[in-house]
């Protein structure tokens, strides 16, 4: 099993106050965040997580296995400040650089809900170095996608080079949610099907993990239907069971009347 140290970095900018991801974008990137950290240490005990603020650029806490510690940092974030990207990235790299477990492999997740001003060509040199040392980033681009979609795919296009694979972005725009999850990077209205390889890095099928919905209905709406379907599977046996009997009891009547016997129907 993989052992992997991460760093999340969350979006705190005045963009994050929001409302068309419910409740606000804000909250609804701490409900992904949440998932990916259970994730993380429910696939190796052994995993650490850390947390860094992009708007603040504060280090709310270091690698640790304590889930707690990370969640109880994560929910006294509050809007700040524009977000630094490429500041931010180099704050995380750093806190993997000096970890403590050096056979654990890196990965930074980073979540991006407001426009990036910085220049393309220092997000290009930013993403050689981290290929360079072996690094691997996976982008939560939402809310402003018509600003970041470009930028974003460049940068893990260049993080991965021709044949690599290890970092993943997957986009999120206002909509109605998506039935299906897609296995290649492409947008998807309503909510995140995945933080690609937030439990395996080295999968070839990247895990998902279902967050912020922007239809908080749509859940339950889901949850009935699948029950309404297990309720219809659940009755065909009967009703299969229910026309052989039929049948067999009209075969032996039918038999009856041809031998005219008495002798009970095999």
């Amino acid at each position: 099993m993989v052992l992997e140290s991460t760093v999340i970095c969350v979006d705190n900018s005045e963009y994050m106050r929001n409302g068309d991801f419910v409740p606000t974008r804000l909250l609804a990137q701490q409900d992904a965040v949440n998932m990916v950290c259970n994730s993380k240490t429910r696939a190796n005990p052994e995993n650490t997580v850390a947390l860094l603020t992009l708007g603040s650029l504060k280090v709310l806490s270091t690698l640790t296995n304590e889930v707690g510690k990370v969640l109880s940092s994560l929910h006294s974030i509050e809007p700040e400040g524009e977000v630094n990207f490429l500041t931010g990235i180099k704050i995380a790299q750093l806190a993997l650089k000096h970890r403590q477990s050096k056979n654990h492999k890196t990965r930074i997740i980073i979540f991006v809900g407001s426009p990036i001003d910085s220049d393309e060509k220092d997000i290009q040199r930013l993403a050689k170095k981290l290929k360079k040392e072996k690094v691997n980033v996976d982008i939560v681009n939402f809310g402003e996608t018509e600003d970041n979609t470009e930028k974003l795919t460049n940068f893990v296009s260049t993080l991965n080079g021709k044949e690599g694979t290890g970092s993943h972005i997957v986009t999120v725009s206002i909509g109605p949610p998506c039935q299906t999850p897609s296995r290649s990077p492409r947008s998807c209205p309503g909510r995140i099907w995945a933080v690609w390889a937030a439990v395996g890095s080295t999968s070839s099928t990247p895990t998902r993990i279902q967050t912020l919905h922007s239809h908080s209905g749509s859940h339950w709406r889901n949850r009935d239907r699948d029950k309404r379907k297990r309720t219809r599977d659940q009755e065909v046996p009967e009703t299969l069971l229910s026309l052989r009997v039929s049948a067999t009891t009209s075969t032996c009547l039918n038999s009856r009347r041809k031998s005219r016997s008495h002798l009970p129907c095999r």
